[in-house]
């Protein structure tokens, strides 16, 4: 353990990440240098810093990441219209590549010779992270404070805290183990206490960033996003930078009861888990996205397109952002996104995004004097369906002579 001389640690302030950063100072016995990743969670982070300086931590690194975030890694993913099994949209996942990123450089600023996280051994994130280091520091050592202590419940975290003279909240101590949570601009998510148990339905209580379908406005609201290349550069005519769209989609979108979801999704490390997401910025994104390809690309690149996003959503949500194949799929998603310019106009009401229109004025190719029920003036000859129907169909035919012989 003495050949760990100085450890960057991703560090929340949080019960966890404030019980690790002691324990490693006299586990390690080594220097530590705190990393908290502002990412749009909402919540001051300064106490962090003064946290990180009672336990004599010199090297304090709190990043404003909101924009990097959000344009580098949250753009790219939507370009693809990323769905994990079908329903989830990554919100944890996604940021996790940005987070080993800055660690790595950080690592590299300071002279450190090791990374911390707080991730357990039975989720996802452990291998995201640390996937994402060794892509991009091959012989970077990690220490996984969650795959070596005993520290196996959060009850033995509070006894470690109150014994080692850590605060923490008195909401956890009076309320038992809190939802473990994590947000960023793209979603919050919920796991844990009564959501264990698949067949509860969650507590209203429990949601931060949505209202209730219910209790949702009775008059729907329309917006208009405008993209440049596949990213949206503009909300309702006003251009904004990629952290400000997101804030602003999620801010209408949360008065809607917009982006809910319950959802038990498959971990790579092998288990089924049950969380709940709110992610109402990226699910209006989502339908946006696909409303403007739905005039501007071909509809073969489409369907390609839609053939290769399960494999691309499994590569992020397995924490293989930084690998080639990720980065290859990338190339190729982004070519296709040279003719996604236009508006969409969607309708929010009630928990729901409808799109209500969609337009490009450079890039269309919807052409309605092909596509009119009304005379074409000859722009297409019906009578040529005839040839192409009984080509396609000649496979077919043969199989059904030989059938009746």
């Amino acid at each position: 353990m003495s050949e760990i001389k100085k450890v960057v640690l991703a560090y929340s302030g949080g019960l966890d990440t404030s019980v690790i950063l002691k324990w490693l100072q006299d586990t390690y016995r080594c220097e530590v240098v705190t990393f908290t990743a502002d990412i749009g969670q909402g919540e001051e982070l300064e106490p962090a810093r003064e946290k990180a300086r009672q336990f004599g931590i010199k090297e304090i690194f709190i990043d404003d990441l909101r924009e990097e975030f959000v344009r580098d890694f949250v753009f790219p993913m939507f370009r693809a219209n990323t769905v994990y099994e079908g329903e989830y949209l990554l919100g944890t996942s996604i940021a996790r590549p940005l987070i080993a990123k800055r660690l790595i450089e950080i690592a590299n600023l300071s002279g450190a010779d090791a990374i911390s996280h707080g991730a357990t051994g039975k989720g996802n994130d452990q291998v995201r992270f640390e996937l994402g280091a060794y892509a991009l520091k091959p012989d970077i050592k990690i220490i996984a404070p969650w795959r070596e202590w005993d520290l196996t419940s959060r009850e033995k975290l509070l006894a470690y805290a109150e014994t080692h003279g850590i605060p923490v909240e008195m909401k956890h101590k009076a309320g038992g183990s809190p939802y473990s949570m994590d947000a960023n601009l793209l979603h919050i998510s919920y796991e844990g206490r009564a959501l264990e148990d698949p067949a509860v339905e969650p507590e209203e209580d429990m949601w931060r960033w949505t209202v209730s379908p219910e209790k949702a406005p009775d008059q729907a609201e329309y917006l208009e996003l405008e993209f440049e290349k596949g990213d949206i550069t503009a909300l309702n005519g006003k251009p904004l930078g990629a952290a400000a769209v997101l804030a602003e989609l999620n801010r209408l979108g949360g008065r809607h009861g917009i982006g809910r979801l319950d959802l038990v999704e498959n971990r790579y490390v092998g288990m089924k888990s049950r969380g709940c997401y709110e992610t109402p910025g990226g699910t209006i994104m989502l339908r946006a996205h696909r409303a403007i390809e739905s005039i501007t690309l071909d509809r073969e690149v489409a369907h390609l397109k839609d053939e290769l996003m399960p494999r691309y959503a499994s590569l992020i949500y397995n924490g293989y952002w930084w690998a080639p194949e990720r980065r290859a799929l990338q190339v190729l998603i982004d070519h296709t996104q040279s003719h996604v310019n236009g508006s969409v106009r969607v309708k929010l009401y009630k928990g729901n995004v409808m799109v209500v229109g969609r337009d490009s004025k450079t890039d269309s190719l919807f052409d309605p004097t092909i596509a009119t029920f009304e005379d074409d003036a000859g722009a297409y000859n019906q009578a040529d369906a005839a040839g192409f129907i009984k080509l396609n169909a000649l496979r077919m035919r043969i199989a059904a002579r030989l059938k009746n012989r």
